[in-house]
């Protein structure tokens, strides 16, 4: 049963619910843009991490994929606890947890006088932000769809996923700059500050709707979404179709810097604009899908265009390895491609996170978006482990064009669409 069908609020509640929604809202996009600005923004500083540090490509991407691996371990549990204990208390927990883990990776697991930290030491670090900053998902979407009605949750839910790409954005802008400016130090501290700042914005604003304590019981009578096969089928297809969009963020900067010789400027311009377009696409998705209700096919047509554009990557690479063009030219080339294929990649989140929360209901939100960020997160860790050996075994090009059959092995996973009346 929705949320539309509870008992009348009291006059007070429902004054109070139109205008209180988007303060909801703001708290949840805070809180996903502070914690990506670490998840997304870090792999920015990919090639200042490689060196300061002193890895290799393999130990770099095992790094970059920790943090992944820390969501993929604990986001299911934060669901789950959001379901049962309210979003409220989860995300001051989390929020307030990864600001304190991030603070001691400034003061202790940060490159200082000459020094390297060890392998080991950054690996905690981000292992132990990942499952700490992993309750944001399922607290924050589990709030959106208990304070929006069903014909606007897919805007609703789309700008909260933007902010994903803003916090993205935002590190990818800011990070590397600091990380060259004034090490590491600096990136952690001001990741600290970010979570520190949302967890203050979740105390001020962020409380149950009025009818929430009837979700409960009417959510008791249907099947939970651990024993939904179509909820973890969606799952897993939001798991998968995010691989391509993990290696666009992860490897974008070193695939430009190392095999097409962009400098920081244009590094930086490509991962900004990846951000930034995704951040747009998804809100326009969000509207679009609402007032036409067909997310599940305009879910099959991103995968669609997302494969054609790792594909023709894939194609750009290969030709440019191949010949000797302008340097220039070829560089711009593929730094569009990279652009328009990890925007593509970005665009459908808002609208499958809420197809993915319409099949479990609302009142079990929390756990259903933890099943499916456990997946994505799972892609986030082997993605980046994978990406340096699968390029070292074959080519650039050829792992590009296998990011995109990645995207269409989630097909047969997706809901199908609904037939028209």
């Amino acid at each position: 049963m929705s949320l539309s069908s509870s008992p009348a609020l009291p006059p007070s509640a429902a004054l109070d619910r139109p205008a209180h929604r988007w303060k909801v809202l703001a708290v949840g996009v805070a809180a996903n843009a502070a914690f990506s600005a670490a998840a997304a923004g870090l792999p920015a500083t990919a090639v200042f991490m490689r060196a300061d540090y002193r890895l290799d490509n393999g130990q770099l991407g095992l790094a970059l994929g920790l943090l992944g691996l820390g969501v993929a371990l604990f986001e299911l549990p934060w669901g789950m606890l959001a379901d049962r204990w309210g979003d409220r208390p989860v995300l001051l927990a989390g929020l307030g947890a990864t600001a304190a883990a991030l603070a001691w990776m400034s003061g202790y697991a940060a490159p200082a006088a000459g020094a390297a930290p060890g392998l080991g030491l950054l690996a905690l670090g981000l292992v132990l932000v990942g499952m700490l900053g992993g309750s944001v998902n399922g607290a924050s979407g589990r709030a959106v769809m208990a304070w929006f009605d069903e014909g606007e949750r897919g805007l609703a839910m789309s700008i909260r996923q933007t902010a994903v790409p803003l916090g993205g954005g935002l590190g990818a802008l800011l990070l590397p700059w600091l990380a060259a400016r004034a090490g590491f130090g600096a990136v952690f501290g001001a990741l600290a500050l970010m979570s520190a700042a949302a967890a203050l914005l979740t105390a001020c604003w962020l409380r149950e709707p009025a009818q929430s304590a009837a979700a409960p019981a009417q959510a008791g009578a249907a099947p939970g979404p651990l024993r939904d096969a179509r909820v973890w089928r969606a799952a897993a297809a939001i798991g998968l179709l995010c691989c391509p969009q993990f290696a666009v963020l992860s490897f974008a900067t070193v695939f430009l810097h190392d095999f097409s010789g962009a400098g920081i400027g244009a590094m930086t311009g490509v991962m900004v604009a990846v951000q930034l377009g995704a951040m747009a696409a998804r809100v326009a998705s969000g509207r679009w899908t609402d007032r036409r209700g067909n997310r599940r096919a305009y879910l099959r047509f991103c995968v669609w265009l997302s494969f054609l554009l790792f594909a023709a990557l894939g194609a750009a690479a290969w030709a440019a390895g191949a010949a000797t063009p302008d340097a220039d030219g070829a560089t711009l080339l593929l730094a569009i491609l990279v652009a328009a294929a990890g925007i593509c990649a970005s665009a459908w989140h808002g609208v499958a996170y809420t197809e993915l929360a319409t099949l479990a209901g609302a009142a079990r939100a929390g756990t259903a978006l933890g099943m499916a960020n456990s997946c994505v997160y799972a892609g986030l860790f082997l993605t980046p482990a994978a990406m340096p050996h699968l390029v070292a075994a074959t080519s650039w090009p050829l792992a590009w064009a296998l990011a995109g059959l990645c995207m269409l092995a989630a097909l047969p996973l997706l809901p199908r669409p609904l037939a028209r009346p």
